[in-house]
């Protein structure tokens, strides 16, 4: 990662956190995405289920773009450099005293039923929509953070505590891991609820609290879909006591329409066999205006299939400084219905007791000391990492 200046930390999550970078060599500004867990190969990396899914879904304009994967062989750390968007769709909202424009939640909304059309019809779901895994520049929205994206054809049960839980779609929520892509509408159908309301829509304490928010507003399930529910758990026992639910009327503002709430309700399904998918959502009246544009870009397939090209520096910077930068050319072959057991093994059992608490902007110190900014790229650095202290 010589290649590239560290200027500021903009993000961090469970898994990883995200730099912003310069290029040294055309610089480019980009977002360097640095895994907190190691790597013991390059066959580990090339087997993560994000790099494959990155790879595949290059060619769409509303996915975040992978530049290079980065690996140092010594230390087992692994970058992925990504291009670098304004900001995401919570930042856009959180600070807000007058509600967005109707014209600016369909075309934003418009542009994640894009890319997770094009993304289910390539096999793959995202299984963490959710606002701040929504980048936007300019009004062009991309969807981020495919750590925890699955082949759909994988075999069930998935990991039960996948997805951030306000965004938790119930049969996550109800089942030992029974559930599709289907999942990732139920995260739209949330978010598009949230950058309207300027407010989250379920905001549960916990698991059991989660389910009690969505049936105090959608009701509960019939008692066939609650049935089917039971029998894909052995977690939980449940016995809801039969109510109607308050109705997203009460919710919306008022500026919200009725094909705009038609269309909520629909993503918001409780059963994900009747909710709607995301080619039959950019069919709805809801976006009528945008019908005659082009769903979703084609892929070139014939990039796919082959190997990755790995090139490895042959010399060390200096002594006790090991360089170990391997760029993947992503050109990989790949199992889009294989078991990824690496993700699996990293999140599998992962419980979310609280919605992560959302930090303050962060704000750029003044730097007086002129080593400051090298002391950050050296926390940083893959390659140059000190290797023999």
């Amino acid at each position: 990662m010589n290649q590239y200046y560290i200027l500021v930390k903009i993000g961090e999550g469970t898994f990883s956190e995200v730099l912003k970078a310069k290029s040294m060599i055309t610089g480019q500004l980009v977002a360097i995405k640095c895994m907190k867990n190691r790597f013991e190969s390059v066959d580990q990396v090339k087997n993560l289920k994000e790099i494959q899914a990155l790879h595949q879904l290059q060619q769409h304009l509303n996915i975040v773009k992978l530049h290079e994967v980065l690996y140092d062989e010594p230390s087992g750390r692994l970058a992925l450099v990504c291009e670098l968007m304004e900001m995401n769709l919570y930042d856009c909202i959180k600070n807000r005293n007058s509600y967005l424009s109707m014209a600016k939640v369909k075309k934003y909304m418009h542009q994640v039923l894009k890319a997770l059309d094009y993304m289910h019809k390539r096999n793959f779901f995202h299984r963490d929509i959710k606002p701040e895994n929504i980048l936007i520049k300019n009004d062009n929205v991309k969807v981020a953070d495919l750590g925890s994206c699955k082949g759909i054809h994988s075999t069930h049960p998935y990991t039960e505590y996948i997805s951030t839980r306000w965004y938790r779609a119930p049969e996550c929520l109800m089942t030992d891991g029974y559930y599709d892509q289907k999942m990732d509408l139920w995260g739209v159908g949330c978010v598009m609820f949230e950058i309207i309301a300027l407010l989250p829509l379920f905001q549960g304490e916990n698991e059991l609290d989660q389910i009690n928010k969505i049936f105090k507003i959608l009701g509960t399930p019939e008692p066939e879909l609650l049935n089917r529910f039971k029998s894909q758990a052995s977690h939980m026992e449940f016995n809801f006591k039969p109510q109607k639910g308050i109705g997203l009327e009460r919710l919306v503002p008022p500026h919200a329409g009725s094909d705009c709430i038609d269309l909520l309700y629909k993503l918001l399904q409780l059963d994900p066999i009747k909710r709607i998918s995301a080619e039959e959502a950019l069919r709805h009246e809801f976006f009528e205006e945008f019908w005659d544009a082009p769903m979703s870009q084609s892929s070139d397939s014939t990039q796919f299939g082959k190997a990755i090209n790995i090139t490895k520096p042959k010399k060390r910077l200096n002594k006790g400084i090991y360089p170990g930068t391997i760029k993947l050319e992503v050109k990989m072959e790949s199992k889009l219905n294989q078991s990824d057991d690496e993700n699996e093994k990293v999140r599998d059992g992962l419980l979310y007791p609280k919605l992560p608490p959302i930090g303050k902007p962060y704000i750029k110190p003044k730097v007086k000391n002129p080593y400051a900014k090298k002391k950050l790229y050296d926390d940083y650095i893959i390659v140059g990492k000190k290797a023999l202290n």
